[in-house]
């Protein structure tokens, strides 16, 4: 196996961030020979991710290219190759599309894996210190700081707010004219300032939503009954959500679901 088991812990943001970002988590990846890739799926979610320790390159047109620290993994389409060369320690920041860019101040970028100008590109020396010596939970205190600090001086837009709890509660199932009204809106406005926030519809974002429940669920049961996981999620039969996650992960998710019970029944001989 290329990789030993990973490390991985969530950590929630604080109340007052909670609308632009989901939670941060810490990630440890040990390899076990030089430079070993690893597939990242499409999720619901923008991620800032900050990386330490050996480098970090993302595979663009037949080629490795190294990453900076930290870098942005925008709303993927379609999965994306990653190389760790060595140990790579991973601290994260899961982010709610339609709330981050207005959060940093940024203008919506709907690409994938892109670097960014931002206060919070300076952290890296500091981060690097805490992480390097096992201080995790000072390193997500300084970024805390900075997200509050940020928050305060630029506020929240409370009609996006409103659309994007409504889209998380229902799980991406909810239709456009329903998380409009959520959002005391019309479908018009929500869309433009959607668009505006994310660089995505409102269409767009609940695909991937519905598609990372999907995901996630197999992860847990791979065994799980689509027909049952189509109902539950709101597709129109079994062969819609197989069209959609083959879409967003080049698979089928009863082929997903198969790789995933034989990773998990090799065992190094």
């Amino acid at each position: 196996m290329p990789f030993s088991t990973p490390y991985h812990q969530e950590f929630d943001a604080p109340a007052p961030l909670s609308d632009a970002i989901r939670c941060f988590w810490h990630h440890v990846r040990q390899a076990d020979q030089a430079a070993s890739p690893f597939e990242v799926l499409p999720d619901g979610h923008v991620e800032i991710i900050f990386t330490f320790g050996n480098a970090c390159s993302v595979a663009r047109d037949g080629t490795w290219q190294r990453l900076p620290s930290p870098f942005m993994m925008g709303l993927l389409n379609q999965p994306v190759t990653l190389r760790a060369d060595g140990r790579l320690d991973i601290l994260g920041i899961r982010c709610h599309p339609w709330a981050v860019f207005d959060l940093l101040g940024l203008p919506a970028h709907d690409g994938q894996v892109h670097v960014f100008e931002h206060p919070v590109v300076q952290l890296q020396p500091m981060l690097a210190q805490h992480v390097e010596a096992g201080r995790i939970e000072e390193a997500l205190a300084c970024l805390t700081a900075l997200f509050m600090n940020t928050r305060a001086a630029r506020g929240t837009d409370s009609m996006l707010s409103k659309a994007g709890a409504a889209m998380s509660q229902a799980r991406g199932t909810m239709p456009v004219r329903a998380v409009a009204a959520a959002a005391h809106a019309s479908v018009r406005t929500l869309e433009r300032k959607f668009k505006q926030s994310s660089g995505h519809t409102v269409k767009d974002v609940s695909g991937l939503m519905r598609f990372e429940q999907v995901r996630n669920r197999l992860f847990t049961d791979p065994d799980s009954c689509l027909a049952s996981l189509a109902q539950d999620l709101g597709y129109a039969d079994q062969s819609h959500l197989s069209r959609e996650f083959k879409r967003y992960s080049g698979t089928t998710p009863a082929a997903f679901a198969r790789r995933l019970i034989l990773s998990r029944s090799y065992k190094p001989g």
